[in-house]
């Protein structure tokens, strides 16, 4: 019974030792009233971040040239594709009426076809004859030349409306739609049976289909007005995107726009980077993704934090720890450099290892 009263009295002893040792050293950090901070080497990296997505640098609208319905659809989304490759058949339907007005120009041309045609071979006739001058020669030449064109032109509207084929002037037109590059599908905007209003001079014409060549992406991207004028083209630019975020792709910056515009109330610039290396993960068009544009970067040089240093026009000063007086500080001043925002390089003033001091904040009574 003893032996456990001496026990717990040891015990008790040692904690009271330790709170005594405790609250005395507390006391005495307390009383210099300030926290001090190692001088550091490390790097410092001024970056501006840009906020965007991933895009083919060419992206195409597939659109058609006649009207009708689209019959075949020969590509899905994400085939590839090559320069002429089949795309879309599209059948005209012409209205009846369409139809009809169609094939009677034709009937109508061919009939002042023919007769311009048997005039100039009388007017031909009777100038062998000298029974006509040469100028009545050249007008029934004229009005027969006239007359063949419009019924060629009759007859390849009336193919084109009936077949969706003809050929005008040497240059074939037919209803296959074919890719005009070599690119990916990224998106089929019809289905089969789908109507297809064509591309004219007066009117947009239905949108088929977007190619693009998914072996050309770039970054485009906004960066706020602040950072914009740090930037300068052919600047190394680090893209992390959202949807692989363990994986970073390197580009160069190529494009600032000269002009400024809003976006949810904040003046914004927009920015292309070229992506010049990928990952072994494939890169899809409308990937979300950050661009760290590097403007300046400093490795192993001295460093604090830029919140001990105290700016006074072009002078820095800091806080160090005055060996004369216990508990008392001076300020001395540093030459800076490069700054993150956070950390800040020192050039001169001092040295690795050396402590500088943290003040407390100032009370407001």
């Amino acid at each position: 019974m003893i032996k456990k009263i001496v026990i717990v009295a040891a015990v008790l002893v040692v904690v009271a030792v330790a709170l005594i040792f405790g609250f005395s050293s507390s006391s005495s950090s307390n009383e210099r009233g300030f926290t001090v901070h190692k001088v550091e080497k490390g790097n410092v990296l001024d970056k501006a971040t840009a906020i965007g997505q991933i895009e083919p640098e060419r992206e195409v609208v597939v659109k058609s040239q006649i009207s009708g319905i689209v019959s075949k659809i020969h590509v899905e989304v994400g085939d590839k594709v090559d320069v002429n490759d089949p795309l879309f058949d599209i059948s005209p339907q012409p209205t009846p009426l369409e139809f009809a007005d169609a094939k009677r120009q034709v009937e109508l041309q061919q009939v002042g076809y023919e007769n311009a045609k048997r005039n100039y071979n009388r007017v031909k006739g009777l100038f062998e004859k000298n029974l006509v001058s040469q100028s009545d020669l050249d007008e029934a030449s004229n009005l027969y030349d006239q007359s063949k064109v419009k019924f060629e032109l009759a007859k390849e509207r009336l193919s084109l409306i009936d077949k969706g084929k003809t050929n005008i002037a040497g240059r074939d037109v037919e209803n296959i739609i074919r890719s005009q590059i070599k690119g990916t599908v990224l998106m089929l905007a019809v289905d089969e049976g789908d109507p297809v209003v064509p591309l004219t001079s007066y009117q947009s014409g239905t949108e088929l289909m977007i190619l693009a060549a998914m072996d050309s992406l770039i970054f485009r991207g906004t960066v706020d007005e602040i950072d914009v004028g740090k930037l300068k083209p052919d600047m190394n630019v680090k893209l992390q995107v959202g949807a692989i975020p363990n994986d970073t792709i390197v580009g160069l910056l190529y494009k600032i726009s000269p002009k400024a515009r809003k976006e949810n109330n904040t003046t914004v610039f927009d920015v292309e980077v070229k992506i010049t290396s990928t990952v072994e993960k494939v890169l899809r068009a409308g990937y979300s993704a950050n661009a760290e544009v590097i403007v300046a970067e400093k490795n192993d040089v001295l460093v604090i934090p830029e919140r001990l240093v105290t700016f006074s026009g072009d002078s820095c000063f800091v806080n160090v720890e005055d060996s004369t007086s216990e508990g008392a500080t001076s300020r001395i001043p540093v030459a800076v450099g490069l700054s993150d925002g956070i950390n800040i390089e020192v050039t001169s003033g001092l040295t690795e290892g050396q402590e500088i001091v943290e003040l407390p904040p100032r009370t407001i009574e």
